[in-house]
């Protein structure tokens, strides 16, 4: 099978984190899971998502299309009235998706990953650790951790699975390996622009969906959080008629549209169409916090086995995926404060450490 299937490209630090892993299973201080598969590529060209936005845990793109209803299954956890709003809308909340101490369990735990004292806000406000390549996301509050087991307990939560189940209409399913986010509000010398785009060029009508997983409540319109513009994904391909062919296909200009600030609760899954243009909105509160936790799905490729291999050595290594949005930990703190997490049998089976 070729390499060049595989989406993401080993940093020099990673391959040593994942031959001093094989090395401690090897001594029998960790238990081998699976064996270590470093692919090897022959330009940085190999890596679709060098230069996008886009999570590359999972492929830009899925060969399936989303659910159609035509199957004939009932929702496990949308009602029809949800159904109607995510047809048209483009976005769906799902409410208590996790619960809400888990939640809050999850947000205590990033603080504690950051080094911040949520108590103390004086000293929430620090340089980044590294350069984030997607200016737009700089001191919006990334937080580069991608597989501690707070993160796997919400990616496993069965209500979560179904949610997605639902939207994509089969129940094989891979979950993305993603982050989270601390976003504090606005300060002098710590100032970011609210912003829409896409981490897709929807001119390639990207079959995919993202989403966002409230860790803190985030009903104050003021404090940050997720915004999107239902009616651009509506009118898109009438829109475009009237933009200029070299626009910038990840950025749209967004005059004459309102975008729509979506609240959420602790616990509150939010699932979008990565045809939504959607962005994070200024935090302009006091001292409010918007925690989060990306967190989606897509249909497994379980015969892409070098995506597949990467997406095991992830989780067992906590190797951090990389991407134009991606800068990961430059302490390396998941593999040397935090253990492998621990995976229920669906847990499994949406890493692709077993399949459907």
């Amino acid at each position: 099978m070729s390499y060049a299937r595989c989406k993401f490209i080993l940093s020099k630090t990673q391959i040593i984190n994942s031959i001093a892993m094989s090395n401690e299973e090897q001594k029998g201080m960790v238990p081998t899971m699976v064996p270590t598969m470093v692919p090897t590529m022959a330009s940085n060209n190999s890596n679709a998502h060098k230069d996008i936005p886009g999570n590359p845990s999972t492929a830009k793109s899925s060969a399936s299309k989303l659910n159609d209803r035509s199957n004939g299954k009932p929702l496990r956890v949308l009602s029809e009235e949800d159904w109607q709003f995510w047809k048209h809308n483009g976005y769906i909340v799902i409410k208590n998706a996790v619960s809400r101490e888990q939640a809050l369990e999850t947000a205590n735990f990033l603080w504690e990953f950051e080094e911040k004292d949520p108590n103390d806000k004086e000293a929430w406000y620090t340089a980044p650790r590294a350069e984030m390549k997607m200016k737009e996301l700089a001191g919006t509050g990334m937080v580069e951790c991608y597989n501690n087991q707070h993160l796997w307990n919400n990616r496993q939560m069965q209500k979560v699975y179904d949610a997605f189940v639902d939207i994509w209409g089969t129940e094989k399913l891979w979950v993305t390996i993603d982050r989270a986010n601390l976003n504090f509000p606005i300060r002098p010398g710590h100032e970011y622009k609210a912003f829409i785009h896409w981490d897709y060029d929807p001119e390639t009508k990207p079959v995919n969906v993202q989403g966002v997983l409230a860790l803190a409540d985030q009903t104050d319109e003021n404090m940050g959080g997720f915004q999107c513009i239902p009616e651009l994904y509506r009118s898109y391909d009438t829109w475009k008629l009237t933009q200029p062919e070299d626009r910038d296909r990840y950025k749209p200009d967004t005059t004459g549209f309102t975008p729509t600030k979506v609240k959420l609760e602790a616990g509150d899954l939010l699932i979008f169409n990565s045809l939504e243009p959607h962005g994070i909105r200024a935090n302009n509160s006091v001292d409010k916090v918007r925690i989060a936790q990306y967190l989606s799905m897509m249909p497994a490729e379980e015969d892409n086995e070098a995506l597949k291999q990467w997406r095991v050595n992830s989780w067992r290594d906590r190797i951090a995926p990389e991407g134009y949005a991606f800068p990961g930990d430059p302490r390396n703190w998941e593999q040397t404060k935090y253990d492998t997490a621990v995976l229920t049998d669906l847990g499994k089976k949406l890493l692709g450490l077993e399949n459907w």
